[in-house]
């Protein structure tokens, strides 16, 4: 089979991710996971020992996917231009997968919904319902946190950088907590899967799921 190359970037939480795979195999990976946002001095060096690492140059590769959120304001805009130079430069795609779902695809398989859950300040979380099977039970929105928030989806699996503000309010449901969090590596098969299928994203146009500004205000 011929070589797919594909360079992923995460850098919508705290943690700054590097992933490198060919053909959908995980090949190498570089990540962190910082209060201090890093995101800005690490990511280009993550990039460089990610290939370094495999003997492989920027010309090698043949897209890039990114985590097109949401998640961080900064980090999302840190990421995608981060992301777009490089498939300008190298004049190579750019294929977008929602933080979420490469967060849902690090986790082995549920006979249980699935909530993950991504931190927005506060109690509040971005978070997206699953079904066992993958189906979307309740839409992408930014959430705030009670005692009885999801009870209509019991019993789930919860897991991400926003599931610590709830699990001692949450620790009497029947609830399986996971202790999974953002990651390059869940972007693999998913953009590998839209590279075969050529679902690639306009290098002018495009722009990730904000659903808050920079000052964490709704949009």
């Amino acid at each position: 089979m011929k070589n797919s190359y594909i360079l992923h970037i995460e850098t919508a939480t705290k943690v700054c991710s590097v992933a490198l795979s060919n053909n959908g195999e995980l090949l190498a990976c570089k990540e962190s996971n910082s209060d201090g946002f890093i995101h800005s001095e690490s990511l280009t060096r993550y990039i460089q020992e990610v290939l370094q690492s495999v003997q492989l140059n920027a010309s090698d590769l043949h897209a890039i996917s990114f985590s097109s959120g949401p998640g961080s304001y900064t980090g999302l805009r840190i990421g995608l231009s981060t992301a777009k130079g490089l498939c300008f430069a190298l004049n190579i795609p750019l294929i977008s997968v929602e933080t979420l779902d490469a967060l849902v695809a690090l986790i082995e398989p549920s006979d249980k919904n699935i909530i993950p859950l991504l931190d927005a300040r506060r109690m509040e979380v971005y978070t997206q319902v699953y079904s066992a099977n993958g189906q979307i039970l309740q839409e992408l929105d930014s959430v705030v946190l009670d005692e009885t928030s999801f009870t209509a989806f019991e019993p789930f699996v919860a897991f991400g950088d926003g599931a610590e503000k709830c699990k001692e309010m949450w620790a009497h449901r029947p609830i399986d907590w996971l202790d999974i969090h953002p990651s390059a590596k869940g972007q693999v098969s998913i953009a590998f899967q839209k590279f075969q299928t050529e679902k690639f994203e306009d290098l002018a146009y495009f722009t990730p799921i904000y659903l808050k500004d920079a000052n964490g205000v709704r949009r």
